[in-house]
């Protein structure tokens, strides 16, 4: 979580940067309102040769426009073209997103904790909505600077090689997500020793331990502590618990 941190801080400097430094027709920039990321992802997606790689921080309406991509990739002219989609549990959620993932969209599907708006084309073009002006509220950046793309396109691998597979985030979400099960991750991310998670949860300390076991092993976990984190990541607990 804390790398995908640096990574989002890194990927707004540096579209911060080459907004300032690169040809004007390199980097462009616009308000982020939807009709116009609508046309600039439309924009893109038809320029698409080789491959789309997609990160998809939330629902609504910005996972409205993103999505509008996607079943347009199953349309006429694009269907041989990979695509991988990037996408946190909130937007997994989101009714839209949900049925063009269930509607068997052509796109690799992985979840991660935390990601940024991203767009990538071919590797040579990308479109980055953030919020690296104060006060300005959104902005939309498209770009076509090599450097740049190759710094997106180099993050959005990393963090795809750490992301959870779709089917591995829900047969994780359906075992981990009983009221016994949060209790215990709500425990584990506090903290807590054995003894005392065993009596607030009321089981016996072996049965405690043994279903802490079986977590670690679901999530892949090799401490107590990275499972409360893997846990937050997968959206099996919120950051307030």
């Amino acid at each position: 979580m804390q790398a995908l941190l640096q990574a989002r801080k890194l990927i707004e400097s540096t579209v911060n940067l080459h907004r300032r430094t690169v040809a004007r027709h390199a980097v462009v920039t616009m308000k982020g309102n939807d009709a116009a990321v609508a046309n600039a992802v439309e924009a893109l997606v038809d320029r698409a040769r080789h491959g789309i790689s997609i990160a998809l921080p939330a629902g609504g309406d910005r996972a409205e426009v993103m999505v509008s991509a996607l079943r347009r990739l199953n349309g006429p002219g694009h269907e041989r073209i990979p695509v991988r989609l990037l996408c946190t549990p909130g937007a997994l959620a989101d009714p839209a997103t949900r049925a063009a993932v269930e509607g068997g969209v052509n796109a690799q599907v992985k979840v991660v904790d935390a990601v940024m708006e991203t767009l990538i084309v071919d590797g040579s073009m990308a479109m980055v909505r953030s919020s690296v002006e104060r006060g300005g509220g959104d902005v939309v950046s498209v770009i076509e600077d090599t450097a740049s793309v190759r710094a997106l396109d180099l993050l959005f691998a990393g963090a795809w090689s750490g992301a959870v597979r779709l089917a591995e985030h829900r047969w994780i979400s359906e075992r981990l997500r009983t009221e016994s099960a949060r209790r215990i991750l709500e425990r584990l991310c506090k903290g807590y020793t054995d003894d005392v998670a065993a009596r607030e949860v009321e089981v016996s300390l072996r049965t405690y331990r043994r279903h802490v076991a079986e977590i670690m092993r679901a999530l892949g976990a090799s401490s107590r502590f990275q499972a409360g984190v893997r846990a937050v990541e997968l959206g099996l607990l919120s950051t307030a618990d």
